[in-house]
């Protein structure tokens, strides 16, 4: 009866025969298994599994596709394909770094639009401010910060700058000798960099490092002076305030936010460290940077309208001279440096001196080279060499790519990039929050030297600029810089990089929007 019943309702989908093994063996499939895969040897087994396939008969549909859904699904080729290439690219993620740069440099120079106007005028541009920096800014204003960052690597004790400027100090303390010392320097945003990344590698604390950094380019007292003569006293006063008070917010906030990475930078710092590590007095060290910073300082010394001013710009020269000179005699008192040595250097300067006297960048060049050698040769005076060299070859390839690129988007003082200036103009031509924005990130972006940001906000105030957009760049401007940003980025790293650069940017936003429109 019950074989008659289920001939009477037959299960064509699970492909079961009535009865027995034959059927089986041939045609039903468990997942991937045939019965008749089962050895045949065994073939009593075979029999009674066919027994009870009968009885289950009923429910082997519903089972049989139950285990075929259950088989995994094999996913699609290019997914496949995906994948594989992933696997490859983590299996040598540098070689396809390399490739993925070789791809995009290819495309960029297979599609630049080469020939236009505009494009090789911003290229000349590029070229043309890299030059100027070159011979106007790596001479005078960088070999000499290289040298005083390596001084204060080598010479200045790590006790010292962690007293008065660490992580633990007062304060009011660090940040007033970090402002004081920043603006007693008077420095463009990329000559302040190495005496930057000097005291931060000494030991000196993020907030106070960062005071400095902006202090320097930034609370420049003739450039207040210009800015307020040419501008007019309002804006002057508005910039020398904001300044000041950028310094000590800025320093703060940063300090704020890094204090738990500050306080284990500390003591890693003061681990093993018993105290001022250096031989000399602390009245020859002040003296010997005081010197130093004098030389940057009178050779940098820029023509201004002011008769003062012009007076010991006419003299900058001969100033720079003695204070050479009187580091010389300090080199062979203190640090016991062979006069003969000197002697020989200082010929070498006044012959180049007169022989090529329009041209004083060569025996000042001649001066430095001078003092790395002597100072390689001793063994007692071989890391501040060592140092400055250091210095040298991480911060300046960065600074001459990010003026080129600079000159290229912007162009020099007066002159156009890739972005037309009636963009520029167009875009800060009111006292909008839209405009002040676009002012300070242009100024953040854009490279002044010392004194020439007033001469170019003079000129866009001129063509419509409004009075908020102008100080918002006044106090973005001088203290950033594209290449300052590529720098800063090998100092701090990446995140502190763009905290501090968004913190500048948006400060200046509200200052120069709130001056703008309530003032």
């Amino acid at each position: 009866m019950i074989g008659s019943r289920h001939k009477s309702r037959p299960r064509p989908d699970v492909g079961l025969p009535l009865w027995g093994g034959a059927g089986i063996e041939s045609r039903w499939r468990f997942g991937k298994a045939k019965v008749n895969d089962i050895d045949p040897s065994s073939r009593p087994a075979a029999s009674m599994l066919d027994t009870r396939l009968f009885f289950l008969h009923p429910f082997a549909s519903a089972f049989v596709s139950m285990g075929e859904q259950l088989q995994p699904i094999a996913p699609p080729r290019s997914v496949q394909m995906t994948t594989r290439l992933r696997e490859l690219y983590a299996s040598n993620a540098r070689e396809g770094n390399l490739l993925f740069f070789m791809l995009a440099a290819f495309v960029l120079i297979y599609f630049v639009p080469a020939g236009t106007t505009r494009f090789d005028n911003a290229v000349l541009e590029a070229v043309r401010l890299t030059n100027w920096y070159a011979r106007e800014h790596v001479i005078l204003c960088l070999l000499p910060a290289f040298l005083i960052a390596g001084a204060m690597s080598a010479y200045i004790s790590q006790g010292a700058v962690m007293r008065y400027l660490g992580p633990e100090a007062s304060k009011p303390v660090a940040f007033s000798v970090a402002s004081v010392s920043g603006t007693l320097l008077a420095v463009c945003s990329c000559t302040v960099l190495p005496l930057f990344g000097g005291i931060y590698k000494r030991g000196a604390g993020l907030g106070a490092a960062i005071a400095f950094l902006y202090s320097g380019p930034a609370i420049n007292i003739m450039a207040v002076v210009v800015t307020a003569k040419v501008l007019g006293a309002e804006i002057g006063i508005a910039r020398a305030v904001g300044a000041i008070l950028f310094a000590l917010v800025i320093g703060t906030i940063m300090h704020l936010l890094y204090r738990k990475e500050e306080a284990q930078r500390t003591v890693k710092n003061t681990r093993g460290f018993g105290g001022d590590d250096t031989d000399k007095p602390m009245s020859a060290i002040a003296t010997f940077f005081a010197l130093m910073v004098g030389v940057l300082v009178f050779a940098n010394w820029a023509a201004a309208d002011s008769d003062i001013w012009m007076q010991i710009y006419a003299w900058k020269w001969q100033i720079t001279a003695l204070l050479s000179a009187a580091l010389a005699g300090l080199l062979v008192w203190r640090w016991h440096w062979p006069a003969s040595q000197l002697l020989m250097l200082a010929a070498v300067v006044v012959a180049a001196a007169v022989i090529v006297p329009g041209a004083p960048e060569l025996p000042f060049a001649l001066g430095i080279a001078g003092l790395m050698i002597i100072s390689a040769l001793r063994d007692e005076d071989r890391e501040w060499s060592a140092q400055s060299w250091d210095f040298a070859k991480q911060i300046l390839p960065l600074l001459l790519g990010g003026v080129f690129v600079a000159g290229f988007a912007l162009g020099r003082p007066g002159h156009e990039g890739i972005i037309p200036s009636e963009w520029v103009a167009a875009a800060v031509g009111d006292n909008t929050l839209s405009s002040t924005i676009i002012a300070s990130v242009l100024g953040a972006l854009m490279y002044f030297s010392t004194l020439t940001e007033v001469p170019i906000v003079d000129a866009l105030m001129g063509a419509g600029m409004g009075k908020g957009p102008a100080l918002a760049l006044l106090l973005a401007g001088p203290a950033l810089s594209l290449p300052n940003m590529l720098v800063i980025r090998t100092i701090l790293g990446t995140q502190k990089t763009v905290v501090y650069c968004a913190l500048v940017v948006v400060m200046a936003t509200i200052t120069g929007f709130a001056y703008g429109n309530w003032w």
